[in-house]
C-alpha cells in the first residue's frame, strides 16, 4: 500500500522530495515551498525558481525568474525534467 501511495504521489507531483539534478549540474535546489525550489548558482546566488506540477501526461517543471521592474515572477517555460528547467535559468538573461 505504501508503495502505491508513493508512486501515486510522484505521478501527481505531490511528492515533497527535491528533484535530483544530473551529476554535472553546477546549480543546487533549496526548498522554497510546496513543490517549489530556489535555484542557487555555485556561488549561492538565487537565479530563479523551479516549480513541480501535475500534467495529464506526467510531472512537469516550470522555470520562473523574478523581474524587478514589474515586481513579478516571469515564467521561462515548462519542461519534462528539472535539469531542463534549471538549464533555462542558467542560459537566460
Amino acid at each position: 500500500m505504501t508503495m502505491q501511495l508513493t508512486a501515486a504521489a510522484a505521478a501527481t507531483g505531490t511528492d515533497q522530495s527535491v528533484p535530483r539534478l544530473s551529476a554535472g549540474a553546477r546549480e543546487r535546489l533549496q526548498p522554497a515551498g510546496h513543490d517549489l525550489w530556489r535555484v542557487l548558482d555555485p556561488s549561492g546566488h538565487v537565479i530563479g525558481h523551479v516549480q513541480r506540477f501535475s500534467h495529464p501526461l506526467g510531472v512537469r517543471f516550470r522555470a520562473k525568474r523574478y523581474h524587478s521592474p514589474s515586481t513579478r515572477f516571469r515564467d521561462l517555460g515548462e519542461f519534462w525534467s528539472a535539469d531542463d528547467a534549471v538549464a533555462s535559468l542558467r542560459y537566460s538573461s
